[in-house]
């Protein structure tokens, strides 16, 4: 891999919909996230979705989407929507550490 591949980092944002609420979705990806050193948040919403903000280099941030695209056992994920954030808000302050936010 390049010099620049292993630099490259991404910042995502990702909206969970389908049982993603009392199946121990937030813990269990921040257990992930943390596995993979990224930093980050994660929260529930009012509607019944998942929020998700993910910041790290770009081969664990893809790997945390693709675990998250099924999410822990109990959990069914039926859609993800995806937004890569760029420009000022890629390059804004990084999350230390990936916490569940209430």
């Amino acid at each position: 891999m390049s010099e620049a591949g292993r630099g490259l980092r991404l910042r995502v944002r990702l909206l969970f919909s389908g049982r993603v609420q009392g199946v121990w979705f937030r813990g269990s990806m921040q257990q992930q996230a943390e596995t993979l050193g990224l930093g980050g948040w994660v929260r529930n919403l009012r509607d019944g979705r998942v929020e998700a903000l993910i910041v790290g280099p770009a081969k664990e941030v893809e790997a945390l989407v693709e675990w998250a695209g099924v999410g822990p056992s109990g959990a069914r994920v039926d859609r993800v929507e995806r937004f890569d954030e760029t420009g000022a808000a890629a390059d804004g302050e990084a999350p230390a550490g990936f916490e569940i936010v209430r």
